[in-house]
């Protein structure tokens, strides 16, 4: 049976009576181990864990304890390090066909982010392009250290061109998290926000409990909360209300995987916000590293909506909240037509409609 990781330090949270300002360190490695945020404990406390084992690390992706995809990408990167150190084997071919089994087994944690997938396929590669295995083991550290630093610089870069996307006392709705938790730091959709207000623009934020984990709730509120954003807390079921009676400006919301015509998946409950928001006239972004698009998808019909346990909808902290024996479905994802839209914010600039032009150009430029 896979164990849990232990917990490293925990802090108890606290009313933040003064904004922090600081993006979250979400996850690093630190002394031959990985140490992470375990969100699903947020708000009330910050506990940090220490996971020295990959089947630890899958077992932390698979709960939620890290997660975004982002954040995602960087913790498939520290898994495979983790598992390579693991690995007590002297030939090389041998120790790189172990790898890969580890490798697969790490993405299939979490099938519909696509960048897992992209960073065990450049863990892989770099692997691949050695004959030592000790000289392989430390040069993935160095690798996933890379992507690591990487991720939090793509942001600040997609922070900046999405910042001139919203206006100076904007209302701006975001939906999940897809701050500095759902990366390695400073985040997509929250990393615009940031931007926006490094600018000096003032800005409002209504963030959506975003059902049935509340990462809205838990985190996102948190993140802007330390950030000192005057934000508005309100239930997915709210969102067409606020938005068809001109409280809000535009949405802003990340995603785990953009298909090359602009097909776009995202939590569950995204689709439903989009939909509205075109039907009244407002701007809706999406912000997402280049590493988020998946080349190899036309569109959005093939991007794999993982389904998860009934059981996160039918209970709360263990408690049950519908009748037993009620069945319940649980997507984590939907995906939202292109034409709903408005513009894809990524580090390499900003795509816009025909995005099977426009999204191929910024995929090419790297």
């Amino acid at each position: 049976m896979m164990t849990s990781p232990s917990p490293k330090r925990e802090i108890p949270n606290r009313p933040v009576s003064t904004p922090v300002n600081t993006p979250v360190n979400t996850i690093e490695w630190s002394n031959g181990a990985v140490s992470l945020i375990d969100q699903t404990r947020l708000p009330s406390a910050e506990v940090v864990l220490e996971v020295r084992d990959y089947r630890q690390l899958i077992e932390a992706i698979e709960s939620l304890r890290v997660r975004g995809a982002p954040a995602l990408g960087v913790a498939a990167a520290y898994g495979i390090a983790l598992g390579a150190q693991s690995l007590d084997v002297a030939d090389a071919a041998d120790f790189l066909a172990r790898l890969d089994g580890i490798a697969r087994e790490i993405v299939a944690a979490r099938p519909t982010a696509v960048n897992m997938a992209w960073a065990a396929d450049r863990m892989m590669a770099l692997a691949r392009r050695g004959d030592d295995v000790a000289q392989i083991k430390t040069a993935l550290v160095a690798e996933a250290q890379r992507i690591q630093e990487e991720d939090v610089e793509i942001n600040r870069r997609l922070g900046a061109h999405g910042a001139d996307l919203i206006a100076d006392g904007a209302t701006v709705l975001t939906h999940c998290n897809a701050g500095s938790l759902a990366t390695a730091g400073f985040g997509t959709a929250l990393g615009v926000l940031r931007s926006v207000k490094a600018q000096g623009k003032s800005i409002k934020v209504m963030a959506t409990e975003t059902r049935p984990l509340l990462q809205g709730a838990r985190l996102t509120a948190w993140e802007l909360q330390r950030d000192g954003f005057d934000t508005t807390l309100i239930t997915d079921s709210m969102a067409g209300h606020f938005l068809s009676t001109g409280a809000i400006d535009s949405v802003i919301v990340g995603a785990d995987r953009i298909a090359m015509n602009g097909d776009v998946a995202n939590k569950i409950g995204t689709y439903t916000i989009a939909v509205v928001a075109r039907e009244n006239d407002v701007p809706f972004h999406v912000a997402a590293p280049i590493s988020t698009v998946d080349p190899a998808l036309e569109t959005g019909a093939a991007i794999p909506i993982e389904e998860r346990s009934p059981n996160e909808v039918l209970h709360w902290g263990g408690v049950a909240t519908a009748p037993e024996g009620v069945k319940a479905a649980n997507p984590a994802f939907d995906v939202t037509p292109n034409r709903f839209v408005s513009a894809i914010i990524t580090e390499r600039g900003v795509a816009r409609a025909p995005y099977t032009e426009s999204l191929k150009l910024l995929v090419e430029r790297g």
